[in-house]
């Protein structure tokens, strides 16, 4: 049944609440690295850890707010529904970083409404560019996640195992949800495109390890 624009624009309001405001929801697999030992950290570990899944949760937090806002634009109801079904499974990513970042006795970014707001913007005005272009986005998309999520891997301490299995399953993911967008018919974005991408990242990745 098509929704009128009204219960669309209130149900993607009520996502973006659940996303932003609620307690992380459960998700469908187990989380990685739960059986491995938690060392001690010092502050300084500590605090460079929890940065880290910091950023790794509002990323989780832009990856619902993209994928809602393509799913909302989308020409096609084959497309919609892998949008919804990329964001339903990008659902674990972000409760297994939600966990982690309570065991380091952390929080998420304060900044999280902002990331989400201007994330959906995104997302929709890519889906309003056409199936092909959308599915580009998130291919392009995915590619710098899975770059960032092995730089992450570098950075944090060797003996935190939890982190550690957390982040190489998400990685491992987002490559598959780049491939299925390939797959799938996706336009490579021009280079000037996935310039300015890389470079918003990057200031939400500095912000967020910090606010």
């Amino acid at each position: 049944m098509n929704q009128s624009l009204s219960d669309r624009v209130l149900s993607e309001l009520d996502q973006a609440l659940r996303v932003v405001l609620a307690p992380a929801p459960a998700a469908e697999r187990p989380r990685p690295g739960t059986d491995s030992a938690d060392p001690e950290f010092d502050e300084r570990q500590r605090r460079k850890i929890a940065g880290l899944m910091r950023v790794n949760h509002t990323g989780e937090v832009c990856a619902q707010a993209l994928y809602a806002g393509q799913a909302a634009t989308a020409r096609t109801a084959g497309v919609r529904a892998e949008m919804q079904q990329a964001a339903d499974e990008e659902v674990d990513h972000l409760s297994w970083c939600a966990d982690r970042l309570r065991e380091l006795n952390d929080r998420p970014s304060l900044l999280n409404p902002l990331w989400y707001a201007g994330s959906f913007a995104i997302g929709a005005l890519a889906g309003a560019a056409g199936d092909r272009w959308s599915l580009g986005f998130v291919e392009a998309t995915e590619r710098q996640v899975e770059a960032h999520l092995h730089d992450h891997l570098h950075r944090l301490p060797e003996n935190d195992l939890r982190s550690r299995a957390i982040v190489e399953q998400m990685k491992v993911d987002e490559a598959r949800h780049a491939d299925l967008a390939r797959e799938a018919g996706a336009a490579r974005l021009p280079a000037p495109v996935q310039g300015v991408m890389a470079l918003t990242a990057g200031v939400m990745k500095r912000l967020a390890s910090r606010i």
